[in-house]
């Protein structure tokens, strides 16, 4: 049974970690505007300005950022300030009973999709996947409707992508309804062969990546076919990928024709062009609800991730 967060009140606190890479401390400072203007406060995780290399502090440290805030009865929600790499690196260490036992918002997208298949499978915490504080919030380029989705933190909200957000296209037609699982192609593929690999049967799962070529993108297809994770989901998403442009000038496939080759012959509905994930606007939506897929009419209708 999936533990659905309780949603945000006015006032609340919410608890801002960096489990990956250093997020940019300027931008994670002009993000704090926008929680206030949803009447947050936040705290900062012990570790947020910390640089170890390429990751925000040791493993040691990031794990105790992410399991303190848990801990803490006086947060009532976690967003991530950034992405990068690093967050598999602590995965197995994760206390994922105090996450079943302290259930709260946990936000973030890119390479937290390690953590949120993690929680997915062995707390059964509802999570988020949308845009993240110093990454996203921060920049100028922050969107109005990205903006928009964090209302769903605070009521129970269905919500409902149409073309009216973006132009859709099907790859294949029909209507599916599954539990919404997946986000970054790139570490739903690094986690396959661990015990914290995505489990795909029944279920809607949903595809995005950023700087990945063409190649590279149906090397992690083929990876997820050849694994079987193809196999038996209900239908597939296929959110944004961005600068896939190859580096120098080469022969190559498209991007269409890479997922029309994986994705085209599975006999479930596949429709593609969401605006989720590293783009503007993002489209934010919990992982772990039940959701319909209607390739035919284009439309994706998700079920609330709080009480």
């Amino acid at each position: 049974m999936k533990i659905r967060p309780q949603r945000l009140q006015q006032g609340d606190t919410i608890g801002i970690i960096a489990p990956s890479s250093p997020p940019n401390q300027e931008n994670l400072q002009k993000s704090l505007a926008f929680l206030e203007e949803l009447g947050l406060k936040w705290q900062f995780g012990k570790h947020v300005k910390t640089a170890h290399g390429y990751l925000a502090g040791t493993d040691e440290e990031r794990l105790e950022d992410l399991e303190d805030m848990f801990a803490n009865p006086n947060v009532k929600g976690i967003i991530c300030a950034g992405g990068g790499y690093g967050s598999a690196r602590f995965t197995d260490k994760i206390d994922l009973q105090l996450m079943n036992e302290n259930p709260k918002i946990f936000w973030g997208f890119s390479d937290i999709t390690f953590l949120h298949t993690a929680i997915g499978r062995y707390s059964n915490l509802v999570t988020f996947h949308g845009p993240m504080l110093a990454s996203c919030v921060g920049k100028d380029s922050f969107h109005e409707l990205s903006a928009k989705m964090f209302q769903q933190l605070f009521q129970p909200m269905e919500l409902h992508y149409t073309e009216d957000i973006s132009p859709l296209e099907t790859i294949t037609g029909g209507v599916a309804q599954g539990e919404l699982v997946g986000g970054n192609l790139s570490l739903l593929a690094s986690g396959i062969g661990t015990r914290f690999e995505v489990d795909t049967k029944g279920k809607i799962l949903l595809l995005e990546d950023v700087g990945e070529e063409a190649y590279r993108v149906d090397g992690l297809l083929n990876q997820l076919r050849l694994t079987g994770k193809l196999n038996d989901v209900a239908g597939i998403i296929v959110g944004d990928f961005s600068k896939t442009e190859p580096k120098r000038k080469k022969e190559t496939l498209s991007l269409d024709e890479v997922f029309d080759h994986y994705l085209s012959d599975l006999g479930v509905p596949v429709l593609k062009g969401f605006k989720i994930g590293h783009c503007q606007p993002h489209f934010a939506i919990p992982l772990g609800v039940s959701a319909k897929l209607d390739a035919d009419n284009k439309t994706l209708t998700i079920l609330p991730g709080v009480e």
